[in-house]
């Protein structure tokens, strides 16, 4: 039989099945009054994956089989629809998570590529935030690999639910298997084969669907837009019928229906399969698994097919649970476009035509171009000017927005990322977002003073966009401090500044981000007081300090007794001490991991005030934390080198060099795997020297761990320069 994949569903013409090419204009929220896209038939899906295994890849071909391109763009020839950005062509990666919207089946997908490398993990954070499902894809020959494990754990945090694809199943030393038990022992996930490849590396063909018991090849010469479905081969039949068993067991303990007719033996039909597939997906009790191979067109059609028949519409999330802005206590809105509107603004983009773009997703209500929504975490209103349907840097203008949907607005001036959007009259707050810390700074300066506004401005738009990036200002050297995750993500905002903005610059040397600790426990009394011969200052407060637990950051309690320091004052007590803590008592850098109690104190009746209880809890704290052995601590980092055999030892000894320590290596059908925490100041120049010592065959990724204490006469250097 001859399958030809298209969009609109099968017509029987004798022995051959045809999904017709021709595609029917797809109906969207703008094109009629009313919603004109079911919500059971949505869905709201992401691609992540450890940085090349396949993202955009992929998205290009499920753009390419649902009518929405015309020819297929390649990473490599830097012209997919999707890495739009000049950096993203340039460098053939990802850098920014891009929407879009297509139709398969009847169904319409909201799909938000995301990045893979670990300095844009906030892409992945956010993304994951407001999606209902996510396509999690392994490198058949890499695996599950360490960005692999930290967008899964992101996935979990959200309770996002995942398909997993094993792609590049056509390259030398694809193992379907090994990556499967990689998925089940290093992410404690449960996957369950729904496919078997046929062959690998150069043999791979096609794969068995398991479900439908039958073999699927795809034709080269139509771009995989053509494909045989047949009975599995006599050879395979044997291991298709193991798997399929093995598939049914695990499936069947979460649906009694197909557990009774498993355990009697009965013909099961494939659309009881479907129905228990998609129960125990979109509870998060199994992750089915797909094979095959993007870049050879293999393998896309049925990926799409797994995305509509097992992934959750916004109808199967649920209700979202916020609180409300002023009585904290828990409110439900239920997923229907006639309940009070409420929506998550998830990322800010400047755009050079249309200014700020704010990318919405809706929970409940709906939304019309033109109208008033109330921002519940500032207390502010903010007009809507235009509503717009994304599709990577493409834009068409919609009315109006429904529940479910994944839209931009214009018009929104100061709402920020994790903000919640609301009627006022129903006002709610949503959960946010965790953002990570950036751990590495190079410093800017203009080289003229014409530029000096203009990079502030430039400043401003791009920290809005990105919430791992953030700016200060050095006093004492007049520079502009910005910091990031990690130096390709500081060498990004750079090169954007540089281009978008046209700005003159000079770019310092990346400078590692410090910070400060105490090591002892320390009670201090003082005293503020201040007479300018009308009303004075006065307060008088006993500080405790202590040390926290590693990552445990500050925390502020209060055990005064008997209204020595009245109520009032407490909250200038903390916010005094959290302003001491922004510079430290070693050489500046903030301090961390602290706990801080206010004992005792006294008050006076006229003359304190809540400047007079801060300035007095600042002075406490800096005079505590002098003598509380304070202590240097450096960020401490993750690093994962994939080397060939021969160089194992080289890059071993290289990574000792650096004050690091080797936690583990493991074995790679073609290399070792090398896992090391490594201080980010000792890595530096890594990439130009790895690339020397492996003659350019190892490859590493980084990520931020922890901090740690920094060994005593590194301190000296850095301190003192001795």
């Amino acid at each position: 039989m001859l399958i030809s994949g298209g969009k609109a569903g099968f017509v029987r013409l004798e022995t051959v099945f045809v999904q017709t090419e021709k595609v029917e204009k797809a109906p969207t929220p703008s094109s009629a009054p009313g919603r004109k896209d079911s919500l059971d038939l949505t869905r709201n899906i992401g691609i992540m994956a450890h940085i090349d295994a396949g993202k955009t890849t992929t998205t290009e071909r499920m753009l390419f089989y649902t009518g929405r391109l015309h020819r297929m763009g390649e990473v490599d020839e830097g012209d997919t629809a999707m890495d739009w950005m000049e950096q993203e062509k340039e460098r053939g990666i990802t850098i920014t998570s891009a929407a879009t919207t297509f139709y398969w089946k009847g169904h319409r997908v909201n799909l938000i590529d995301t990045p893979g490398h670990v300095d844009f993990t906030i892409e992945v954070e956010r993304s994951l935030r407001v999606l209902d499902g996510a396509v999690a894809i392994f490198c058949a020959v890499g695996g599950v690999e360490p960005q692999s494990e930290t967008v899964w754990r992101q996935a979990d945090r959200y309770g996002v639910a995942r398909i997993a694809f094993i792609n590049k199943m056509d390259r030398v030393g694809a193992d379907f298997w090994r990556a499967i038990d990689m998925i089940r022992n290093r992410l404690s996930a449960n996957p369950v084969p729904i496919q078997v490849p046929m062959g690998s590396g150069d043999m791979f063909t096609g794969i068995i669907d398991l479900v439908s018991f039958k073999a699927v090849v795809w034709r080269e010469e139509t771009q995989g837009m053509q494909f045989d479905e047949f009975d599995v081969p006599q050879d395979m039949v044997t291991e298709a019928l193991h798997w399929r068993e093995k598939m049914i067991e695990a499936i069947s303990d979460y649906d009694e229906v197909l557990l009774g007719k498993f355990v009697e033996g009965k013909p099961i039909p494939v659309e009881d399969i479907h129905k228990a597939l998609r129960r125990a997906t979109i509870g998060n009790k199994i992750t089915p698994v797909l094979a095959g191979a993007s870049f050879k067109n293999r393998g896309v059609q049925r990926l799409l097919d797994a995305i509509v028949n097992y992934l959750p519409s916004p109808l199967d999330k649920g209700e979202a649970i916020g609180v409300h802005p002023k009585r904290k206590e828990p409110i439900i809105r239920q997923v229907d476009d006639k309940a009070p509107f409420s929506a998550l603004t998830f990322k800010i983009v400047t755009d050079p035509y249309v200014g700020k773009l704010s990318y919405l997703r809706i929970y409940s209500g709906r939304l019309k171009a033109g109208s008033t929504v109330y921002n519940a975490v500032t207390g502010k209103r903010e007009r809507i000017g235009r509503l717009l349907l994304m599709s990577a840097n493409k834009r068409q203008d919609i009315e109006a927005a429904y529940t479910g949907d994944i839209v931009a607005a214009i018009g929104l001036k100061e709402t920020r990322t994790g903000d919640t959007l609301c009627e006022e009259a129903h006002p709610i707050i949503l959960e946010g977002m965790e953002f990570p810390v950036p751990v590495i700074s190079v410093a800017v300066e203009p080289k003229t003073i014409a530029d000096q506004s203009r990079l502030a401005e430039a400043m401003a738009k791009l920290s809005e966009e990105d919430p791992t990036f953030q700016v200060s200002y050095d006093e004492e050297t007049g520079q502009t401090i910005l910091s990031g995750m990690g130096e390709l993500h500081l060498e990004i905002l750079v090169d954007r500044l540089l281009r978008e903005f046209r700005l003159e610059a000079r770019v310092g040397k990346p400078q590692v981000a410090y910070k400060e600790c105490i090591r002892q426990k320390v009670t201090q009394e003082t005293r503020f007081v201040r007479q300018t011969g009308g009303r004075g200052l006065f307060a008088h407060v006993v500080l405790e300090i202590e040390p926290n637990a590693p990552g445990k950051g500050f925390e502020f309690r209060n055990k005064v007794r008997n209204g020595a320091v009245p109520r009032e004052y407490v909250p200038a007590v903390e916010q005094g001490i959290r302003e001491a803590m922004k510079s430290g008592i070693l050489a500046g850098y903030p301090l961390e991991d602290l706990v801080a109690t206010l004992v005792d104190g006294s008050f006076h009746e006229v003359d304190s005030s809540d400047v007079a209880f801060k300035m007095a809890a600042s002075m406490a704290f800096k005079e505590a934390a002098a003598k509380a052995d304070p202590a240097l601590m450096e960020p401490i980092m993750q690093v994962t080198v994939i080397v060939p055999d021969v160089y194992l030892g080289n890059v071993a000894g290289d990574i000792n060099s650096r004050r690091g320590r080797v936690q583990e290596m493991h074995p790679r059908p073609d290399a070792q795997v090398i896992s090391a925490l490594v201080p980010l100041a000792e890595m530096f120049g890594y990439a130009t020297a790895l690339r020397s010592l492996t003659q350019g065959r190892a490859i590493f990724t980084m990520q931020f761990d922890h901090f740690q204490e920094v060994p005593e006469a590194v301190a000296d250097k850095i301190l003192h320069g001795v």
